[in-house]
């Protein structure tokens, strides 16, 4: 729309303007803070001169990207953790808001990446699983778990948590309350006293960000009861662009501290407002997708690797492997969504996560040798491999070719003959 303008005006912006409220009002953001927000990227955009080496449309959504992530805190910030061990951080929000698994996230988080101690705490003594869940989440982790069996009052678990943790060196206590509505003066009066009583380093407020606009008011409530540090969005899947966030941050001017998506335990992340903002503007976000890699790249494994493919001896069970750390990255949907221009046209679409199982099972049902020589799966080979892994002779023969297809490409990429012909 702004092609071959050499300044941004009132005239050639306006159809600019009412593409941007939409995109924001499809993301899940408030038509209030939609408008406001257009409002300030008119003031900002109107008369400023295109330089020579972008195009006006670049400028304005540079323009546009820049206010999204200073709207949502420009930077990222981190809780608040100072002061003398342990470390208390209270957990509350709504119910299904996903607040016991964000608790086991993130004390998986602060053990991993902090090299923290956690004590994980279930306050939450009205919902029967609610205990039994925490439980079976701090076993999975290998984190401490503290409870109180036949114990009905919230804040005497919780203090008692908090002696325990000083007696036996934890470095921060988590603790999980019971969800509750914001109408609901009974339970929020007991959070107010949970909180008066422990006196918490941070207290962060969950929220899930499917909720979308009706997540601004149950955030404002919270707050004015609370007066919560950050804010934690939950369930930010490639379904989900993170207008919420948008809405939150303007309303409640407070931080969003962390994004948890999937149900991985490892699925949780700091808040990077320039990244959202991507996502907002439905230009994905390579730069998680990079780091999500790099978090299962082994740099020595790489190596092998690539002598591996350069003496054309990559075999079925380095396909494997290469398939597991694919896995390991997180929900297939979720990661092809960060690639730009894939999240919108994934929005509807059903991606099985499961798509490796049957890759999996016919390479499980070869034999060692045929693993490592692939040029033994002749025509009786292939059909017992099929019946062992509950596949059909069709699947079996184009796994066997993909692989041959891989490795022919690895071995040209490796001794450079698919550069041939490119300058340099």
């Amino acid at each position: 729309m702004l092609k071959g303008e050499g300044r941004i005006s009132e005239i050639n912006i306006a159809e600019t303007l009412k593409d941007i409220r939409k995109a924001l009002l499809d993301a899940d953001v408030s038509y209030k803070v939609a408008k406001n927000f257009c409002d300030e990227v008119k003031q900002k955009a109107l008369g400023q001169n295109v330089l020579k080496a972008v195009r006006p449309s670049q400028m304005m959504i540079k323009i546009v990207h820049d206010e999204l992530a200073l709207l949502m805190g420009g930077e990222v910030t981190e809780m608040n953790l100072k002061g003398p061990k342990p470390h208390i951080v209270l957990i509350a929000g709504l119910q299904g808001s996903g607040k016991t698994t964000f608790s086991g996230k993130l004390a998986l988080m602060m053990k991993n990446k902090k090299g923290m101690r956690p004590l994980l705490t279930a306050c939450d003594v009205y919902r029967p699983a609610a205990i039994e869940q925490l439980r079976v989440l701090s076993l999975s982790i290998g984190v401490d778990l503290y409870t109180e069996d036949g114990v009905l009052q919230p804040v005497t678990i919780a203090k008692n948590a908090i002696k325990f943790a000083k007696s036996t060196g934890h470095d921060v206590v988590i603790i999980d309350t019971a969800g509750r509505l914001a109408i609901d003066e009974e339970m929020m009066t007991e959070i107010e006293a949970i909180k008066e009583a422990i006196k918490p380093n941070e207290t962060l407020f969950v929220v899930d960000s499917m909720t979308g606009q009706d997540a601004v008011e149950t955030a404002r409530v919270f707050d004015e009861r609370l007066n919560f540090g950050g804010v934690v969005l939950t369930k930010l899947d490639g379904d989900t662009r993170g207008g919420a966030a948008l809405s939150i941050r303007a309303v409640v001017q407070k931080p969003i501290i962390f994004v948890s998506s999937g149900e991985k335990m490892e699925a949780v992340d700091l808040f990077y407002p320039k990244r959202i903002a991507d996502r907002i503007l439905g230009m994905g976000d390579i730069v998680s997708l990079v780091e999500k890699a790099q978090e299962q790249y082994d740099e020595e494994e790489a190596r092998k690797m690539q002598k591996k493919i350069a003496q054309n001896q990559f075999s079925f069970n380095d396909f494997y492997n290469q398939i597991q750390q694919i896995k390991k990255m997180g929900n297939i949907k979720e990661l092809a969504s960060m690639i730009p221009g894939m999240g919108k046209a994934l929005q509807n679409a059903d991606i099985d996560n499961s798509a490796f199982k049957s890759a999996e099972a016919i390479i499980q049902s070869m034999t060692p040798q045929e693993r490592e020589q692939p040029l033994l799966l002749n025509g009786s080979r292939r059909k017992r491999i099929a019946q062992g892994s509950g596949t059909n002779i069709t699947e079996v023969n184009r796994l066997v070719k993909q692989f041959e297809d891989s490795r022919k490409m690895m071995k040209n990429v490796g001794s450079g003959k698919v550069f041939k012909g490119i300058k340099r």
